[in-house]
C-alpha cells in the first residue's frame, strides 16, 4: 500500500503521536491526586470537554473500520445501529440521566456497582463486574485489533505483533493518566476526528458524484436494493437494539462521564450535544462505506480494508496521513474509556469493599493494577474472537443480559427484592455466557436468551418474595 520512504513518514508520525499522548498522561498524572480524580475526574468537567470526551468515546476503531466495513459489504440497512442507538439516547436523556446524576451525588457513586450494591445489596457487586468485564474487556480488545490493523497496514507489521504492540503502549498511556487525562486527551482526538470523517465525508460524496449516479451504478450490478434503508432483517435490527442500543443505558463510562460532570446541567447538555453528534458521524461512516462502492472506482477490495483504500483513493499522500492520525485517534480514545471503565469495576467493586485501610495513596495504586487486570484480560479476548463489530456486540450481549433489567427496574419499581435482583443478574449473564460458548444453537443469539431470562426471573423471584426495606 506505501512505499519504503512513505511507511518510514508514518512511522515516525505515529511514534510522535504516542509519545504527545503518554506525555500529556504524565503531565495529568500530577493533577490526579485522588480515587475519585483517577475514576471521575474529581467529578469537575466542564461542558466543552464532557461533549469531546462522550464523541471520543462513542466513535471508536469499530466506528470507522467495522461500521464502514458493514456499509460497503452490507449497505443502507446498517443505518438501523444508528437509528436504534438514537431512540436508546433520547430515553436515556430523557429519563434516566437525571436519576443516575443525582444517585451518584448522593452515594457519591463511582461505579455502576456502586448502585446495584445500594439497590440489591453488597453481593450484587460480583455479577455487575463480571457483567462489564465481559463487556469492556471485549470492546478494550477490539482497539487492540484496530491498531494491529493500522500497523499492518501502513508499516507491514503482522496482526498479532500488532496488537501486542497496541496493547502496550494503550495499557502504558491509561496506567498513568486515569480518566482526567483520558477526558483532556479526548478534548484533542474528538476535534481531530469530527474533522477527519466530515472531510472525508464530504471529499468521497464530491467524487462520487450525484445519487441519481451512485443509483445508476448500483442498478448496473443489479444491488440496488444495497441503497434502502430496510435492506435488513427485523432479526438484525432486534440485535442491535437489544445490544448496541440497550446497553447505552447501562455503559459504565456514561454512567462515570454523567457523575464526572460539575453539574447536572452540564451533564445533561454534554451528552445530548455530544450524542447527536457521534451518531451523525457513525451514519456518515456508513454512507461512505455505501457510497464508496458505487461511486468510487475502487475495483477489487477486501471489505475490512475498506476505510484504507478508500482514503488512498481519494486523497495525497499528506492527507493519508492525517487520515491515519484520525483513525488512530478514534481508536485510542474509545481504548483508554474502555479501560477505566472496567478497571474502575474492579478497583470499585472486587478490591475497595475488602480492604482494610482503603485510603487515597492505596485506592490509586489499586485502581492503576486493575487497568492492568483489564488489559490482558482484553488481550486474550482479541487473539480469540475475529471480526471488529463481533467482538463488540458479543460484549455488550452478555453486559445486557445480566443487568438490563435488574438495573432499570431498580431505578422505576421500588417491589424488587435483593434477591430478584441478584438471581437475576447471574441467570442473565451465566446463561448468555453459555449461549454464546455453544455456537448460537438453532441460530438464536445468547441476548434472546439472557435478557428474557433475566427478566423472568426478577420478575417471578419480586412477585412471590416479600419487598425488602
Amino acid at each position: 500500500m506505501f512505499n519504503d520512504q512513505e511507511r518510514l513518514i508514518l512511522a515516525s508520525i505515529i511514534f510522535v503521536y504516542f509519545i504527545f499522548l503518554f506525555m500529556l498522561s504524565l503531565y495529568m498524572k500530577k493533577k490526579t491526586k485522588t480515587y475519585e480524580d483517577y475514576n471521575v475526574a474529581g467529578r469537575s468537567v466542564s461542558v466543552f470537554p464532557l461533549i469531546l470526551t462522550f464523541v471520543g468515546t462513542g466513535i471508536g476503531g469499530a466506528t470507522l473500520l467495522g461500521y464502514m466495513e458493514n456499509g460497503y459489504l452490507l449497505g443502507m440497512g446498517q443505518q438501523w445501529i444508528h437509528i436504534t442507538m438514537l431512540f436508546a439516547v433520547i430515553l436515556l436523556a430523557s429519563f434516566l440521566l437525571k436519576k443516575i446524576r443525582h444517585l451518584g451525588e448522593q452515594h457519591h457513586m463511582v461505579t455502576v456497582g456502586d448502585y446495584t450494591a445500594l439497590r440489591y445489596g453488597e453481593k450484587a457487586r460480583i455479577p455487575t463486574v463480571i457483567s462489564f468485564l465481559f463487556s469492556y474487556c471485549a470492546m478494550t480488545g477490539m482497539q487492540f485489533a484496530a491498531i494491529a490493523s493500522i500497523l499492518n497496514l501502513t508499516l507491514g507489521i503482522p496482526m498479532t505483533v500488532g496488537i501486542l504492540i497496541g496493547w502496550v503502549l494503550l495499557t502504558a498511556k491509561t496506567y498513568v493518566g486515569g480518566l482526567k487525562a483520558v477526558i483532556w486527551q479526548d478534548v484533542i482526538q474528538g476535534l481531530i476526528l469530527i474533522f477527519g470523517v466530515l472531510l472525508l465525508f464530504v471529499t468521497v460524496l464530491k467524487l462520487s458524484g450525484s445519487w441519481e449516479n451512485i443509483s445508476i451504478n448500483a442498478q448496473a450490478m443489479n444491488e440496488e436494493s444495497m441503497l434502502d434503508v430496510f435492506n435488513i432483517t427485523s432479526g438484525e435490527i432486534l440485535i442491535y437494539l437489544l445490544t448496541l442500543s440497550f446497553y447505552q443505558f447501562i455503559r459504565q463510562d456514561v454512567w462515570q462521564r454523567i457523575w464526572a460532570a460539575n453539574s447536572l446541567r452540564t451533564a445533561r447538555n454534554g451528552y445530548w450535544i455530544s450524542m447527536i453528534v457521534a451518531i451523525l458521524l457513525g451514519a456518515m461512516v456508513v454512507l461512505i462505506g455505501v457510497v464508496s462502492r458505487y461511486g468510487l472506482d475502487l475495483g477489487q477490495v477486501d471489505p475490512a480494508l475498506v476505510y484504507y483504500r478508500i482514503i488512498e483513493d481519494v486523497f495525497p499522500f499528506s492527507l493519508v496521513v492525517v487520515m491515519i492520525i484520525v483513525l488512530l485517534g478514534a481508536v485510542i480514545s474509545s481504548a483508554d474509556s474502555f479501560f477505566i471503565a472496567g478497571s474502575s469495576s474492579i478497583v470499585n467493586d472486587l478490591i475497595k469493599p475488602n480492604v482494610k485501610n482503603p485510603n487515597q495513596t492505596n485506592m490509586l495504586l489499586y485502581s492503576r493494577l486493575s487497568v492492568l487486570i483489564v488489559s490482558v484480560i482484553a488481550l486474550i479476548l482479541t487473539l480469540a474472537i475475529p471480526g471488529l463489530v463481533n467482538l463488540m456486540v458479543t460484549g455488550t450481549a452478555m453486559s445486557v443480559s445480566g443487568l438490563l433489567a435488574p438495573v432499570l427496574f431498580g431505578l422505576f419499581w421500588k417491589k424488587p427484592t435483593k434477591l430478584a435482583g441478584t438471581s437475576a443478574m447471574w441467570i442473565g449473564l451465566i446463561s448468555a455466557v453459555v449461549w454464546q460458548i455453544l455456537g448460537h444453537p438453532y441460530g438464536i443469539h445468547p441476548i434472546l436468551i439472557g435478557l428474557p431470562l433475566s427478566t423472568i426471573t426478577l420478575l417471578a423471584i419480586t412477585l412471590t418474595t416479600r419487598t425488602s426495606s
